[in-house]
């Protein structure tokens, strides 16, 4: 039997458990159970196909909507490629491990089934442990399985963003040194969004964290601190004048201050004897499709 014929029929015994409910029957017929309670098992029993069904739309961490406002929230769009793809990755290595617990679930359920049909017990409590273990090994199943069906879905959801951004950027792929080189305006947008956005609660001063971000990146905190004084300024202006500043004039406020500011890093890093890029440390071959002896530039 190949891997895949295993996985299915791993998939399968978790899904008899689903039709079953297993452990919540044998719960409520269990004299252990005190008689008061044996109703309300009764009526979760009755509803819990239909709650599964509705579960089933949940088992993932995450909305969509978190997964690209919240969870995926770098500024710019390359940047947002490297986050989704980290996103992917984390998926991707979860839903295979979980993969290979399904299949030694599989292995496991598949020799307690046949040592319940074949072994000789000394009494009917060897038995009885034996079906409890088979019973244990569905739920297991059972769980593995939800998380499967949500990381697959998550997977898609992050691998249709992943191609989203790039039909944006009307790229096929993204280099290594594409997204070296962008992130100078990453940083310098990312830093400007967050000093405006601590100046609105601090009177318009940016708070010290950001100050010492600026610094790092070589940026004049005082030059930092007008930018961010003029446009609250002009944000004051719009509101008193009856208008409404957007979000979209932020997004071009910051873009105009990584204009300004992104080669400050790298006169920085010049002057502390770095060399801010380097390219022939960059797998600039992997993806522009240059080979050597007729291979991808990524053997190590």
């Amino acid at each position: 039997m190949s891997n895949d014929d295993k996985l299915k029929n791993a998939l399968v015994n978790a899904n008899d458990l689903d039709r079953n409910d297993l452990i919540i029957k044998s719960m409520a017929d269990n004299p252990l159970v005190k008689e008061e309670y044996k109703g309300m098992l009764k009526n979760i029993s009755t509803n819990l196909p239909a709650i599964k069904k509705s579960s089933s739309n949940f088992y993932k961490s995450h909305s969509q909507f978190m997964g690209v406002m919240l969870d995926v929230t770098a500024i710019t769009p390359i940047r947002s490629v490297k986050h989704t793809l980290a996103e992917l990755d984390k998926t991707r290595m979860a839903l295979e491990e979980a993969h290979l617990k399904m299949m030694k679930k599989d292995i496991e359920l598949r020799e307690k089934e046949n040592q319940l049909d074949n072994a000789e017990y000394k009494n009917d409590f060897e038995k009885e442990k034996l079906e409890v273990d088979i019973l244990e090994i569905k739920v297991n199943m059972n769980n593995i399985q939800n998380s499967i069906t949500g990381a697959v879905r998550k997977m898609s959801f992050f691998t249709t963003q992943y191609n989203s951004i790039l039909k944006k950027l009307g790229k096929d792929d993204i280099t290594e040194e594409e997204y070296e080189k962008e992130e100078s305006r990453y940083h310098v947008m990312t830093c400007m969004k967050q000093a405006l956005n601590a100046a609105r609660a601090r009177g318009g001063v940016i708070d010290e964290g950001n100050l010492i971000y600026l610094f790092d990146m070589g940026i004049n905190s005082a030059q930092a601190q007008a930018e961010v004084y003029a446009y609250l300024e002009m944000e004051n202006k719009l509101m008193a004048e009856g208008k409404a500043p957007t979000h979209e004039m932020t997004m071009k406020w910051l873009e105009a201050c990584a204009d300004k500011f992104s080669s400050d890093a790298e006169k920085f890093a010049e002057r502390r004897g770095f060399k801010l890029y380097d390219e022939d440390s960059l797998n600039t071959k992997l993806l522009t499709g240059d080979k050597t002896n007729g291979k991808q530039d990524n053997q190590v």
